[in-house]
């Protein structure tokens, strides 16, 4: 899933659709996931301004999931998207204002995945990052997420693999316009 549901107050509006090299962020997130032939299935999470972002974003095979109660933050997000794919046995979580993410950083997270760990996280120069792999047994712990909040209090408590990625990609993470920049 590639979670692009914020309204960007930050960067000072809808940053899904500000263009980096001559195309909207949102659309380098996407094309990245779409390029990793494991992912069966592909959910980008919007909430903030989706009816121009929709016309804006080739989602090619991925499916646009509007959600309503975006402005809750993070944790609605995750919990909508876990919902659109019940029954998958993990779910691999990107943001849509990582440009720079790499389809090779994410098949690198995919192949990481073990019996071992509930999750997988990539790291960059030991911080944690993106992409991140939640195994099926977590998404009950998911579902119960609230507020602005990701998954790290929940990866902090069950075993977890991390997986140095900074040979790969940049985890830059565009939130205001000077990052863009």
């Amino acid at each position: 899933m590639v979670l692009a549901a914020g309204a960007g107050r930050r960067f000072g509006g809808t940053k899904q659709l500000a263009e980096l090299d001559g195309r909207p962020l949102l659309q380098q997130a996407v094309d990245a996931q779409l390029a990793v032939p494991a992912l069966e299935k592909i959910v980008v999470v919007l909430g903030h301004d989706a009816p121009h972002i929709l016309a804006r974003v080739d989602f090619g095979n991925a499916e646009p999931l509007v959600i309503e109660d975006w402005r809750e933050g993070q944790a609605a997000s995750l919990r909508a998207g876990v919902a659109a794919v019940d029954g998958a046995e993990a779910v691999l979580v990107t943001l849509g204002d990582q440009p720079y993410i790499t389809p090779q950083v994410i098949a690198m997270v995919l192949d990481h995945r073990d019996d071992s760990a509930r999750a997988v996280r990539a790291t960059y120069d030991g911080a944690p990052g993106h992409p991140v792999v939640l195994e099926r047994d977590l998404f009950a712990d998911v579902m119960a997420l609230e507020g602005d909040v990701g998954a790290r209090d929940l990866l902090a408590m069950v075993p977890l693999r991390e997986v140095e990625a900074g040979h790969l990609c940049d985890p830059l993470d565009v939130d205001t316009k000077e990052d863009l920049r």
